[in-house]
């Protein structure tokens, strides 16, 4: 999997179904067979793989868990990245972003 150019779809896809501008994403990572769906009810999203419904967590949870993990990937492994490559800057772009969204989610 191109796993900066999956991550950067995943969080811009993301970030439309937590603010409402989409109730269904379906994300195959790049050059790979992972695929996975995410469905917003009123008080969740449902998270389903190939085989199935994997979880139902609320948004605010969804996004702390994908912000994290995101924060994670370019803490550990974006140094790594060429800085001529503008991988880097739109995944960096994606994760400010996602960022934004998930602190508004927050419950409180």
């Amino acid at each position: 999997m191109m796993i900066w150019i999956s991550a950067v779809e995943l969080l811009d896809s993301l970030h439309g179904l937590l603010t409402g501008r989409s109730g269904y994403v379906s994300f195959s990572g790049a050059d790979s067979s992972f695929a996975v769906r995410f469905r917003t009810t009123r008080k969740a999203v449902s998270v389903s793989g190939r085989a199935g419904l994997v979880a139902r967590v609320g948004r605010a949870e969804l996004a702390q868990a994908v912000l994290s993990a995101a924060e994670e990937l370019a803490g550990r492994h974006l140094a790594a990245v060429p800085p001529q490559d503008g991988v880097a800057r739109d995944y960096v772009t994606a994760l400010d972003r996602f960022r934004l969204i998930a602190h508004a989610t927050r419950p409180g």
